[in-house]
């Protein structure tokens, strides 16, 4: 199969050519060989291994994971030991962030109580509690 150039491979994997660049500057892409012409040539399985990188980060794996990932799949003996593991990982770490943001929506939600119950006069309790000082949104007027 004939080489691609920048283009055609941002087009075929659904990203920008300046997200090919990044990933070049990144390590995740090896920089090309350039025709005579100036242009990159791209070897075909570039686009299988953009898609790849997209689904990893959509799974929420840094840039430096799926870096990771790579070695592992040029290896799939070793792949298959600790691919699971870091995982496993990122699941912990998914499961981190979910609390943390169910703890934010909690916090939100007792604001916006505080707010749709305040007594005409005073300040908005959501605004004193993010400007330091929740005591203030009884005390001023």
């Amino acid at each position: 199969m004939k080489s691609l150039r920048t283009g055609e491979v941002a087009r075929l994997a659904g990203v920008n050519v300046e997200t090919l660049r990044f990933y070049e500057r990144e390590g995740i892409l090896v920089e090309p060989p350039r025709r005579m012409s100036g242009y990159r040539e791209y070897p075909p399985d570039t686009v299988d291994l953009i898609r790849f990188v997209k689904r990893a980060q959509e799974l929420g794996f840094s840039l430096r994971e799926i870096q990771e990932l790579l070695n592992l799949r040029k290896v799939p003996r070793r792949a298959t030991g600790k691919v699971p593991g870091l995982v496993r990982g990122k699941i912990s770490e998914i499961d981190h962030k979910i609390r943390d943001l169910q703890a934010m929506r909690r916090a939100l939600g007792e604001l916006l109580g505080a707010c749709e119950e305040k007594k005409s006069g005073t300040s908005c309790p959501i605004i004193a509690s993010l400007s330091g000082c929740p005591e203030c949104a009884e005390t001023e007027k």
